[in-house]
């Protein structure tokens, strides 16, 4: 059998494994709380990780990093948002192996059933390890990110460093900062004072100085002050 192949096995397995435990109950406000853009088995993150864990031990333990990626895309092509929490979660596994040669499957990911709860993981959990293993790569894909003009792409361009504390390139994250500041998306403005907020923490003079130099948005500045 081909990667793709026992991919297509192992998620029709898994979506019966999960429907298995569907609570409707909770499906609906689960959906809710994300703007009924997905529909859920209401399975909440504990038991959904716990019956993952279940299910893996079942298919004889954790798979290669090529049918990880073959079951990440495959779950984005069903509907329930616990199938792609999942399928990241799966990609997450291998995350360790994973090179900037995986960033178009990883940009299909974002950009693809497209809301902050999966962004916010493939952005710190998938493409953080890789761009941490990889600095060439930083600037120039970020840049590719932040010239695309996808609001998803652009948010994991100012997170992708949120953990690097000491080692975080402040020249890539100032830079994306200017290129969103003047954006009227909330996720943006959000992510900017999110990843300044962070910064605070290691490096608190640096992000005073860079807010006493630009204009940010009120939320963003409001964020970015809590720890200073």
């Amino acid at each position: 059998m081909t990667p793709a192949t026992k991919a297509d096995a192992f998620v029709v397995a898994l979506r019966d494994h999960l429907a298995d435990h569907a609570d409707p109950e909770r499906a609906a406000p689960m959906a809710a709380y994300l703007k009924n853009q997905f529909p859920f088995f209401g399975i909440g993150t504990e038991d959904r990780r716990r019956l993952l864990k279940a299910f893996l031990a079942q298919k004889s333990g954790r798979p290669d990093a090529d049918l990880a990626r073959q079951i990440a895309r495959r779950c984005w092509q069903e509907p329930e948002r616990e199938l792609h929490y999942c399928g990241q979660e799966i990609l997450e596994i291998r995350s360790k192996v994973l090179t900037p040669d995986d960033f178009p499957l990883v940009e299909h990911l974002i950009t693809t059933h497209a809301w902050w709860d999966t962004v916010d993981f493939l952005a710190t959990k998938i493409v953080s390890p890789i761009l941490r293993r990889h600095r060439e790569s930083l600037a120039p894909t970020c840049e590719v990110w932040l010239e695309s003009g996808n609001l998803w792409l652009q948010r994991t361009a100012l997170l992708c460093q949120l953990k690097w504390k000491t080692e975080t390139d402040r020249e890539v994250l100032a830079h994306a900062i200017e290129r969103t500041r003047k954006s009227p998306e909330f996720f943006l403005r959000k992510a900017i004072g999110w990843s300044l907020r962070e910064m605070a923490r290691t490096d608190p003079a640096w992000v005073i100085d860079l807010l006493g130099r630009i204009e940010l948005s009120p939320l963003s500045r409001r964020e970015a002050s809590k720890h200073l």
